[in-house]
């Protein structure tokens, strides 16, 4: 799994399109549907914390979790501009969740499930979920489907602002069912010039009989998958799925 760590600085910007307020907006009516009434959520690999600060404004208390210690810094430099309870931030990677205490909901969003390329690892992280979650409670996430993954074999893709241009080339791996990213960042310094990272980045495309498979392994039940941020089923040129579950009572 990779940790962003030349990107952490820059992501926000470069990931402006995000729709990261209507995705918060989309989880915040997925809650009303609950079994059980929805006080804390646990927003699992939860990047610069976009997602957990918009719920942390809407009222709910939030942890938060992300395997990057410099994912979590922006996080935490965002949150401390919050009004009212900011998120609590872990440092964890996902198959190594560990809470306090159960919470009412988690969410995961942004394909930050497709980064476990391993069976075990996405195994193991479903039933860390299911021991932290109380009965009753949903877990939402989304993830990338296949069949955007695929698409994305051979390109090549830019973001810019004024102080960062990034590339990101794509390859796709049929054997594996794992898409690389290849990333050159480049960022402008205050003596005027360009620094250079590079980053590489794995994701792996899980179909729907797979997470169903693993979320029904570790204990969930009501799963279901839909288009995203809707509740209608899945187109069959889907890039993104929406996947609900429930920790039975």
């Amino acid at each position: 799994m990779s940790s962003y760590d030349a990107l952490a600085a820059s992501y926000d910007q470069l990931m402006a399109d995000g729709s990261y307020r209507r995705r918060a907006e989309f989880l915040a009516r997925l809650f009303q549907k609950s079994a059980i009434p929805v006080r804390t959520v646990l927003d699992l690999a939860c990047g610069t914390g976009t997602i957990a600060c918009l719920l942390a404004q809407k009222g709910y208390q939030v942890t938060a979790t992300d395997g990057s210690e410099e994912m979590l810094t922006q996080a935490m430099g965002k949150a401390a501009a919050l009004d009212g309870q900011p998120p609590l931030f872990l440092l964890q990677t996902m198959p190594r969740l560990r809470l306090l205490e159960p919470v009412d909901t988690v969410v995961s969003t942004l394909d930050s499930l497709n980064y476990l390329t391993r069976e075990k690892d996405i195994r193991e992280t479903f039933s860390r979920v299911h021991r932290w979650l109380k009965a009753g409670g949903q877990f939402i996430f989304d993830v990338n489907t296949p069949y955007k993954l695929r698409r994305m074999d051979g390109q090549m893709y830019m973001d810019e602002t004024e102080e960062s241009f990034c590339v990101w080339r794509t390859f796709f791996s049929e054997r594996t069912q794992v898409c690389t990213y290849q990333v050159d960042l480049f960022r402008l310094n205050g003596e005027g010039a360009w620094d250079r990272d590079f980053e590489e980045h794995r994701e792996r495309a899980w179909t729907q009989e797979q997470l169903r498979t693993y979320l029904t392994d570790a204990g969930f039940t009501d799963i279901r998958v839909t288009g995203d941020l809707t509740i209608r089923p899945p187109k069959a040129e889907e890039d993104r799925w929406i996947v609900r579950a429930v920790k039975p009572r």
